[in-house]
C-alpha cells in the first residue's frame, strides 16, 4: 500500500480555502454575537454575548431607528425602480438585440462609455437637475437615479436575449406577430432568469446605499434602511449593539429574496452554457 505524495500546491489552496472563509464569515460572526449584547457586557467585540435571548437590543432598534417606516420607504422604491429597470431594460435589450438600424453601434458605445465615467464627477450636475425638476427631498429623486443612472440592467438582458434562438422571432412574423408582440409573448417571458438576477442585484444595490439617500432626502419622514442605522452613530461614540441588532433585522429581507430567487438564478447561469 503506498501512501500519497505530498502536494503542497494542494496545501496551499487548502490555506487560502480556510483564510477566505475566516474573511467572509468573521464580520457576520461580530454583527451576530454583539447583537445580543448589554452595554454592561465588556467592550470587547469578539467574545459570545452572556444569553442569546435577550432581545431588547432588537425592540429598541425597530423603535428608535424607525424600522417599519424605513422598509416602508425602501419597498416603495426598490419597487418602482425595478418595475422601471425591468421594462426599460428588457424594450432596450430587445431592440439593440434583435433590430439593426444605424446608430446601433453608436448607443452600445455610449451606454458602455457612461458605465466608466466616474459617478463622483457628475454630482453636482445630477444634483442640479434633480433641484430643478422639483425632486428635492422625495422618494422620487432616489427613484429616477436608480433607475436612469444605472445601466446594468441593459448588459444582463443583452447577454441573456443572444441565447434566445431568432428562429422564434421568425416564426412569429410568419404568423403575423408584431415586434411588440413577439417582445411581450416571447423575449420577455424567456427572461425570468435575468430578470430574477436583476432583481437581487438591484434590491442589494439599493439596500446598501447610502450616498443618495444621504444627499436627497435629509428628511427624517423619508428615512430608508441604509440611513435608519445612522440613528444609533453620533460625532464621539456610535451605540454598536443597537447598530449590530439594526443590521440583522434589515438583512432578513435580502436573505429572504435571495432563497426564494436563486433557483432562476442558477439556472440562468447554467442557461448560457447549454446548447441545444
Amino acid at each position: 500500500m503506498s501512501l500519497k505524495k505530498f502536494d503542497p500546491i494542494q496545501l496551499l489552496k487548502y490555506i487560502f480555502l480556510i483564510v477566505g472563509a475566516f474573511v467572509v464569515l468573521f464580520p457576520p460572526y461580530v454583527v451576530l454575537v454583539n447583537a445580543f449584547k448589554k452595554d454592561t457586557e465588556g467592550s470587547n467585540p469578539f467574545a459570545l454575548p452572556e444569553s442569546f435571548l435577550n432581545f431588547s437590543n432588537f425592540i429598541d432598534a425597530i423603535e428608535r431607528a424607525d424600522i417599519f417606516h424605513a422598509f416602508g420607504n425602501t419597498l416603495v422604491i426598490v419597487v418602482v425602480t425595478l418595475i422601471g429597470n425591468i421594462i426599460l431594460g428588457t424594450m432596450v435589450a430587445y431592440a439593440l438585440g434583435r433590430i439593426d438600424f444605424k446608430g446601433k453601434a453608436v448607443i452600445l458605445g455610449a451606454f458602455l462609455f457612461a458605465t466608466i465615467i466616474p459617478t463622483i464627477t457628475t454630482q453636482v450636475v445630477v444634483f442640479s437637475i434633480i433641484k430643478a425638476l422639483g425632486l428635492y427631498n422625495s422618494l422620487s429623486a432616489p427613484i429616477l437615479l436608480f433607475i436612469g443612472a444605472d445601466v446594468i440592467q441593459i448588459y444582463i438582458y443583452l447577454q441573456f436575449i443572444k441565447n434566445i434562438p431568432y428562429e422564434l422571432d421568425e416564426s412569429a412574423m410568419m404568423d403575423g406577430a408584431s415586434l411588440f408582440r413577439i417582445y411581450r409573448t416571447i423575449i420577455f417571458p424567456l427572461l425570468g432568469p435575468a430578470t430574477a438576477t436583476l432583481v437581487i442585484l438591484k434590491t442589494i444595490n439599493i439596500y446598501n446605499e447610502l450616498y443618495i439617500p444621504v444627499l436627497y432626502m435629509p428628511k427624517q419622514e423619508l428615512v430608508v434602511v441604509s440611513t435608519s442605522i445612522m440613528r444609533f452613530a453620533g460625532n464621539n461614540q456610535a451605540q454598536w449593539t443597537y447598530i449590530c441588532a439594526a443590521i440583522l433585522i434589515i438583512m432578513i429581507p435580502t436573505i429572504l429574496l435571495y432563497l426564494f430567487l436563486q433557483k432562476y438564478i442558477f439556472s440562468g447561469v447554467t442557461s448560457g452554457a447549454v446548447k441545444g
